[in-house]
């Protein structure tokens, strides 16, 4: 694993453990770290996406279980959900924007600035996910209490050139959280 790969995960797994305890109030623990490069596997359930650009440009992900889903809507809006819906789907994302949010502030002061798009959720069965690239997926495996939760993430140095207009380079703030 390269220096800037081991730093994502360490910046995953303590993005992960705050937003959880701040926001869920509750633990989870870091369960298995692996690099995906190739097609990914088939997804059941809800998965959150974030694009990352400026000088550097990528995807950050939350996958999660339908049953993780509803208890994560359940524990940051103190109500009951036992089906995914709109609301769902909007913790769930409000989660990712969290999490990656912070990565993406831990990673700025090596990589320089870093804008973060608007989540986009999904919600099914037996679909898959791509993003057009190069870079490896790290893929940082998470237990709450028996539900799998997995935050993914593709980051590489952006290939297109920053367009200058009128001798100005745009700045990279794409954030939108």
């Amino acid at each position: 694993m390269t220096d800037l790969q081991e730093r994502i995960v360490g910046s995953i797994g303590r993005a992960a453990r705050e937003v959880f305890s701040t926001m869920l109030g509750v633990e989870i623990g870091q369960h298995a770290v692996s690099i995906e490069n190739g097609t990914p596997e088939a997804n059941d359930g809800v998965v959150s996406f974030i694009g990352l650009a400026c000088t550097w440009a990528g995807t950050g992900s939350v996958t999660c279980t339908p049953v993780s889903a509803c208890r994560i809507c359940s524990q940051m809006l103190m109500t009951e959900s036992s089906a995914v819906d709109e609301e769902v789907l909007d913790a769930v994302a409000e989660l990712t924007n969290m999490i990656i949010g912070s990565v993406k502030t831990d990673l700025e002061s090596e990589l320089g600035p870093l804008g973060l798009s608007l989540p986009t959720v999904v919600f099914g069965r037996n679909f898959k996910t791509r993003s057009v690239g190069t870079a490896d997926w790290i893929h940082v495996r998470f237990l709450w209490d028996a539900d799998p939760l997995l935050i993914k993430m593709c980051l590489a140095p952006n290939e297109k050139p920053h367009v200058m207009h009128h001798g100005v380079h745009p700045p990279c703030a794409l954030d939108m959280s």
